[in-house]
């Protein structure tokens, strides 16, 4: 593949010079050559304070303009950048910080109140994202760098700072290492994905080829930067496309999405499948949960001006202007997605994962088999370990241009995942169409087996118990070679329709005997067991399993 990574960043920043760039929520707006001005100010500082191409700096805080401005001046001086979740808790971060050999650390203020310098000792400084002031140092050059740093920019642009003034065309391979993402992965390990500089570019040529955004158009961004999927889908292929991104710093709520997004009226949305499911569940499924909307679907035409109208509700919802949303991080429930199809809804789903830095598989909204996430990303093939992979899933394999360097100063787990032909080994059960849409059913280390050794994929029993009355989240264990159905009630509802604990249970033993009817034999459910609080999540809201599969009823 021929580099050309820093061309596109650079390109589109000269391109779009006065444009809006970053906008934080209720904050500032930063335009292009904001952007560029403080990326090279950044520049003056880490060539001031001695850092290398290839050294290690990590950036850790919520999204903000200025997280984008510390990223992008680490990848455009020829530094690795690591980003850090910045939900990560202070041991976690204190670990990356050391294990990737970070020399220095960008971090937002209220990150750095709960970190303790002294468990990071091998750092040569530590800079405020709000303002890029120094919180420590142990370099003179970098105390002296950041002193006289507007000095140092006058000496360097007597005149005025302008776009030919720029320049990211270093020698950078296309093998060469650009970014360590460390995963937030439900097993309970962080290990380091070594992203090369062709994998990066891969997945935003193939956001352009796919997706169409316009220099100007606005995105609203949700998911963290600090993982994969926001990373490249709206902030790295939204700079390379000229865009104008609006940062929430937050898991929006119905209230934030009502106001806030249709105010922005984005084009593009990237987000796990809960924003959408509770959007519509809220909004737009009560206007036909009636007994009137039930007799009307049976309709033909009165059937259609029904879905036409939750269509144009759930379009307005969003801001009325959306090429699709982007789902992808979680499966999206099959019952939401059959409606969401119904009413033609601009949706589709992106699959992937960090160590593809993150596309495996993604089609256009119009363009998705139903409970699909779309063909073979460009410059990817995959493989499934199936005897017939049309109709029995296998765990998917993949390699190409998308696929890791391997994991930082982790042979042995690189070697566990990458086999000796350079196939990823995803963890992932599939199918594979004739028509060539991917189908995943779960992973391979979910998998259940019954007492009589049949196959059960929990997700797809979760996805069902998750669309029943009174369940906000579930999930399905094995017990003592049973299934245990665990359930995060919807206390609202239950509260709404007057129900104690008692008649809850009740109602969700209803739930259970239901479901049942549906599967066979070998799935049945036997039990419910109530939780009093959600289940514990990754940041791309994956449920760790891990937690709760050893749980003494």
């Amino acid at each position: 593949m021929t580099t050309g990574l820093l061309e596109l960043i650079e390109k589109s920043v000269r391109d779009n010079w006065d444009n809006n760039a970053f906008t934080d929520f209720q904050g500032t707006t930063l335009r292009y050559k904001d952007v560029a001005r403080k990326i090279e100010k950044m520049h003056l500082l880490m060539s001031y304070s001695g850092i290398q191409k290839g050294d290690k700096i990590a950036v850790c805080g919520r999204n903000s303009g200025h997280w984008c401005v510390a990223f992008l001046a680490v990848i455009t001086y020829g530094a690795v950048v690591v980003p850090i979740l910045h939900e990560f808790k202070a041991d976690n971060i204190h670990n990356i910080v050391n294990h990737s050999e970070a020399r220095l650390l960008f971090v937002g203020d209220y990150v750095w109140e709960n970190l303790n310098d002294e468990e990071m000792p091998n750092l040569e400084g530590v800079v405020c994202l709000n303002d890029f002031r120094l919180l420590t140092s142990r370099s003179e050059q970098l105390v002296y760098a950041r002193e006289h740093l507007n000095a140092l920019f006058g000496a360097k642009y007597p005149t005025n700072f302008r776009a030919q003034h720029i320049s990211y065309h270093r020698e950078l391979s296309s093998e060469d290492l650009v970014i360590i993402n460390y995963t937030s992965g439900t097993t309970g390990f962080s290990k380091g994905v070594m992203l090369p500089c062709r994998s990066i570019l891969s997945n935003i040529l193939f956001c352009q080829d796919k997706i169409g955004l316009q220099p100007g158009d606005r995105i609203v961004s949700m998911l963290p930067l600090g993982h994969v999927y926001g990373l490249v889908f709206d902030f790295l292929y939204g700079v390379c496309a000229g865009a104008h991104l609006h940062f929430l710093t937050r898991m929006p709520s119905p209230k934030i999405i009502k106001t806030t997004v249709a105010e922005i009226r984005p084009r593009v949305i990237s987000c796990v499948p809960l924003v959408v499911e509770k959007l519509f569940k809220q909004e737009v499924l009560p206007k036909l949960d009636n007994t009137l909307g039930k007799l009307l679907l049976r309709v033909p035409y009165i059937c259609e001006r029904l879905k036409d109208s939750a269509r144009k509700e759930g379009l307005r919802l969003f801001g009325d202007n959306l090429i699709e949303i982007i789902i992808g991080g979680a499966p999206l429930n099959a019952e939401m997605e059959d409606f969401l199809r119904s009413i033609r809804f601009p949706y589709s789903i992106a699959y992937g994962m960090t160590e593809c830095g993150p596309i495996i598989a993604h089609s256009p909204w119009n363009e998705l088999a139903c409970h699909s996430c779309g063909k073979v990303a460009d410059r990817m093939s995959v493989r499934i370990l199936s005897n017939d992979p049309q109709r029995v899933p296998g765990e998917l394999l993949c390699r190409g241009a998308n696929t890791m360097l391997g994991y930082y100063k982790n042979q042995e787990a690189t070697a566990q995942v990458i086999d000796q032909d350079g196939w990823l080994h995803t963890g992932d059960m599939a199918v594979l169409s004739v028509s060539g849409d991917l189908y995943i059913k779960g992973r391979c280390k979910n998998m259940l087996l019954s007492a009589n050794g049949q196959n059960i994929y929990p997700e797809e029993l979760e996805a069902k118990w998750n669309n029943m009355p009174f369940v906000c989240e579930s999930l399905i264990v094995m017990h003592e070679h049973k299934l245990v159905a665990l359930v995060y009630p919807d206390m609202g509802e239950a509260a709404r329709n007057g129900l104690n604990e008692k008649q809850l249970m009740e109602r969700l033993e209803t739930n259970r005997m239901e479901i049942n009817k549906e599967l066979a034999a070998y799935e049945q459910i036997t039990r419910v067991v109530l939780r009093n609080e959600e289940f514990e999540k990754t940041a791309k809201k994956s449920i760790k399993r891990y937690l709760y599969q050893n749980l003494d009823f």
